[in-house]
């Protein structure tokens, strides 16, 4: 069980997290960004307030855009599109350049802000704004892409050449999760923009402020005005953005049945959606694994950001040959975890990102504990800090598959070990989900491990690690998305083409 917090640490974490708050630039903001500046919404709608996780304190609020601050933003970026769109690629790249160096001067008050918005660790958001930028300078790279000729001849006509042409498709609604804010709004943003597209962005209302220093960058870098805008609030917010009939590509992350609803009003409007959604993702520990490695990646692999990650692994499928090891070795290496101050640089779990966040993991430990798993470090416990909306991390031994634990995505810091008969059962029981998002393959035996990762029904997976890399697709199957991010592909959900078809001698 980590370390537990006194009072007198508790009361220095709340003096803390106020002193952190009160010297960053953006607490409470009464602006939208929109057409190339910061301005007062047009109709007040209400603020949002923005809670301290650790803490529970509120310390910002931002305005809740109305009907007439949505129109503005998506006119703002229509008004900005030609010129945009007509700029060279290699001179939108070269202005990109610009904006991801602009971005890791921030680094510092982005990650503190990105903390007490979402209660991240910082030894995790302090990677947000240099991440975010090489995502940005990856993109920026294909703009060479974008300006090479592709001329197809028809293989049943060579006197028919067929040139075809990459145009942006226009204005894009961009809506991000608030478990990473920054990264996963880029993912989005790089590839629109270096397509030639305009963007409008709506945050997740818990984390409305850390996105401001993107576009901050943005404007320090020479970003036109209303290539970018920006327009906060809840889910109506987004409603409006989605179905706004300026608005010509969608691209979401976040919860499964929010994905479906934008799917169906986009499907009804013939528009483009990219839907990065929900996991329920497996690690296969096969009876060669290393048990020592497994340890050194599992927090990264299978608990990343307190459990508040789409793709990480919070199955782990044992076969027999080692199970109760791997066991004994998951619930030490989490049970001797730091959970504690966020802004702590030693910190691995902070609090959950929400109250309601906070409920609803406390809902599956306890539903785990009532269907018969095996709590091996943590449980239905107290947290280690009374302040905030921490949840104890918890591991539970002999899940079977169809208990809630093992088939729903938690999003919070609980770990599922469910034993296999074999690898064979292993895989079954990996491939017995809705979702298809991420995975892992444990095994010493590399190319055998990658066989059996081969047989995962899944977007992506690893063999004995997991991570993104921006030059390859992440998608998830299934429940869990609908089109692709990163890579050329990434870039390709951002072009619409045309052939112009001529006749050549």
């Amino acid at each position: 069980m980590p370390e537990t917090l006194g009072a007198t640490s508790a009361t220095t974490l709340l003096a803390g997290h106020r002193a952190a708050a009160e010297a960053l630039p953006y607490q409470h903001v009464d602006d939208l960004f929109i057409g190339g500046h910061y301005r007062r919404a047009a109709v007040s709608d209400g603020v949002d307030e923005v809670v301290d996780p650790a803490t529970g304190e509120t310390w910002a609020s931002v305005p809740k855009a109305s009907a007439q601050d949505v129109d503005g933003a998506v006119a703002a970026a229509r008004a900005a599109f030609p010129a945009w769109a007509a700029t060279p690629p290699h001179e939108r790249a070269e202005r990109m350049r610009r904006w991801a160096d602009a971005l890791e001067q921030r680094t510092q008050p982005l990650s503190v802000t990105s903390t007490l918005e979402n209660g991240s660790p910082v030894s995790e958001t302090a990677g947000a704004a240099a991440n975010a930028a090489g995502i940005i300078r990856y993109f920026a790279g294909l703009s060479t892409v974008l300006e090479q000729d592709d001329i197809r001849i028809a293989p049943l006509d060579p006197t028919q050449a067929t040139t075809v042409r990459r145009d942006p498709v226009g204005v894009c609604a961009l809506i991000a999760p608030w478990n990473f804010p920054i990264n996963l709004v880029v993912i989005k943003l790089a590839p629109a923009l270096i397509a030639g597209c305009t963007v409008v962005i709506k945050p997740a209302s818990p984390t409305p402020l850390s996105i401001r220093f993107v576009l901050d960058a943005a404007v320090e870098a020479g970003i036109p005005d209303g290539v970018i805008n920006l327009v906060t609030g809840d889910g109506q917010v987004g409603d409006q953005l989605v179905r706004h009939p300026d608005v010509d590509k969608v691209a979401f992350t976040g919860s499964t049945p929010v994905g479906r609803r934008i799917a169906a009003a986009c499907g009804e409007l013939l528009r483009p959606v990219t839907l990065e959604l929900g996991g329920k993702s497996a690690a296969l520990v096969l009876p060669d694994a290393d048990l020592d490695h497994l340890r050194k990646v599992l927090i990264r692999s299978c608990m990343r950001n307190t459990g508040q990650t789409c793709y990480i692994s919070t199955r782990l499928i044992v076969t027999p040959e080692h199970y109760d090891e791997v066991v004994e070795a998951v619930a030490t290496t989490i049970g001797e975890a730091i959970q504690g101050d966020p802004l702590d640089p030693v910190t691995v779990f902070g609090p959950s990102a929400t109250r309601a966040q906070r409920d609803i993991v406390r809902g599956y430990i306890r539903s785990g504990i009532a269907e018969g798993a095996r709590p091996v470090t943590g449980g239905d416990v107290a947290p280690v800090i009374d302040e905030g909306f921490f949840v104890t991390p918890t591991v539970f031994a002999d899940v079977a598959p169809e208990m809630r634990i093992a088939r729903e995505e938690i999003f919070g810091p609980v770990l599922s070990i469910i034993p296999a008969r074999n690898i064979d059962d292993a895989v079954a029981i990996a491939n017995a989900t809705p979702f298809g998002l991420g995975g892992i393959v444990f095994g010493a035996d590399e190319d055998r491990a990658f066989e059996v990762a081969r047989r995962i029904d899944t977007g992506s997976i690893g063999v004995n690690f997991f991570a993104s890399n921006h030059a390859a697709p992440f998608s998830g199957r299934h429940d869990s998305g609908l089109g692709v991010e990163y890579g050329i592909e990434g870039l390709h959900a951002y072009l619409s083409y045309q052939s112009v078809h001529r006749r050549v001698r």
